[in-house]
């Protein structure tokens, strides 16, 4: 206790770790100092301010696997279950690809889930089943480690399993792609989540901006506890002072000196500021040798009546590899956070160029701006009117049924010219006779072509 009382600890960094750090050190009554370059607390899932909107610099999600953070959370006085949606597992494509777990007891729940998937063959939910087995039997240990790739490979994972299930859980937890990626880490991410209790592959979409969300509520509980939060303070450098006694760090040239330091930045600024400190050489080579992927999360504006048919919904073989509707989750109607993950085709585009390839519709691949009005379409919304053509006489021949397939033409009613004036848009949904894969819907706004 007494060690506690004399400790004075500098935590450099707010982002999430920073703060959790802070909330521990201020709750055993540790005298505790945030030091924070940007001036809004987050670190790198942080709240941004675009033409007045409230925005953030990434879209996150939490599992239910985050138990400690969840802990964090509900000590700090942020609800989880108010400020975050919950739901059970689920991945819903665009393309047609459906995975949902239902609320049963593990592993029935991820069984059930495998087994119903839509989009893959039999053999191949049976084959995602032996995998996880597999994976239990092992104890969740790749040895020696490997590629995701590889070994998926190994264990006869193949075609719409790598494309749906396991290279975009890959790239959403560890942004590398599965080509790249640690099979050790994946496995264990995998035990974390999915092969544990049937809450732990619950998905927590934020309702609230990444700041409000924990960041800002844990600075109030460590400044009510005598601590302090100095934003938009940068530190350049830590030293430390042989014989400096019972505080012998110091940060750059301030005159208060500090028992401990945490040092809770990303790596990318952790080696500048260890600098010369005696015995960190190893950890800062290790630091040094780091390789990095890239991530970005486009947001995307369009007429406030277009809304994801799910809050999250996922695209397969394109730019983006996840879709959010903010409209639904934060209430901002019309406005989706489209996520990239890790390197790709996507690192050579323009802004402009990437909000094309998003918005221009492509009746044979999962375009993004197909899926935006596909709830409206099926909720056969009353200012739409739908005109179908007559279909011919349906062939014996496949490709000949597919070849026949027509297209049902939606036109905005006169009565309605307001509605329609805000949101001028052409739908076109595909009906494939009796092999109907669902319907590809289309958005076309003036100016862009199709």
């Amino acid at each position: 206790m007494n060690a506690a009382k004399s400790a004075n600890v500098a935590v450099i960094g707010a982002g999430w770790a920073g703060m959790a750090a802070a909330v521990e050190l201020a709750d055993r009554g540790i005298a505790t100092t945030v030091l924070e370059a940007a001036r809004t607390l987050g670190g790198r899932a942080r709240r941004v301010e675009m033409d007045g909107t409230a925005l953030d610099n990434g879209q996150h999600i939490l599992i239910g696997a985050y138990t400690e953070t969840l802990a964090q959370m509900q000590r700090v006085g942020a609800d989880p279950h108010k400020l975050l949606q919950r739901m059970p597992l689920q991945l819903r494509y665009a393309g047609g690809f459906a995975l949902a777990a239902p609320r049963w007891p593990a592993p029935l729940h991820l069984a059930a889930a495998l087994l119903g998937a839509k989009g893959l063959s039999l053999a191949q939910r049976f084959a995602a089943i032996a995998f996880m087995q597999a994976l239990k039997r092992a104890q969740f240990r790749v040895e020696p480690d490997s590629t995701v790739a590889a070994l998926l490979q190994r264990h006869g994972q193949h075609g719409a399993l790598v494309e749906f299930l396991w290279e975009p859980l890959c790239v959403s937890a560890l942004n590398t792609p599965a080509a790249h990626a640690s099979a050790q880490v994946f496995a264990s991410v995998l035990r974390d989540s999915l092969a544990g209790k049937r809450e732990n592959s619950d998905l927590l979409l934020p309702r609230i901006d990444l700041t409000a969300l924990f960041p800002e509520p844990a600075a109030a509980f460590v400044t009510a506890r005598g601590g302090r939060i100095l934003s938009g303070d940068a530190v350049k450098r830590i030293g430390y002072e042989t014989g400096g006694g019972a505080a012998p760090w110091r940060l750059d040239d301030r005159p208060q000196r500090f028992s401990h330091v945490v040092l809770a930045t990303g790596p990318h600024h952790a080696s500048a500021l260890l600098g010369d400190l005696p015995g960190l050489a190893p950890t800062r080579a290790l630091i040094d040798a780091l390789e990095y992927q890239p991530i970005y999360t486009c947001y995307l504006q369009y007429p406030a009546g277009v809304a994801l048919p799910s809050p999250m919904l996922g695209f397969g073989g394109g730019v983006i590899q996840w879709a959010f509707d903010r409209g639904t989750l934060s209430g901002m109607p019309g406005l989706i956070a489209a996520v990239v993950s890790a390197s790709g085709q996507h690192q050579g585009l323009t802004q402009e160029a990437f909000g094309r390839r998003f918005r221009i519709a492509n009746p044979s691949r999962r375009v993004a701006a197909r899926a935006l009005v596909a709830a409206r379409y099926r909720r056969k919304a009353r200012h739409l009117r739908l005109r179908p053509e007559p279909r011919p006489a349906r062939s014996r021949n496949r490709a000949a049924r597919a070849a026949a397939c027509r297209r049902l033409h939606c036109q905005p009613l006169p009565g309605n010219a307001g509605v329609c004036r805000a949101q001028r848009y052409r739908l076109r949904a595909q009906h494939c006779g009796r092999h109907r894969r669902g319907m590809s819907i289309s958005i076309h706004f003036p100016g862009t072509s199709g």
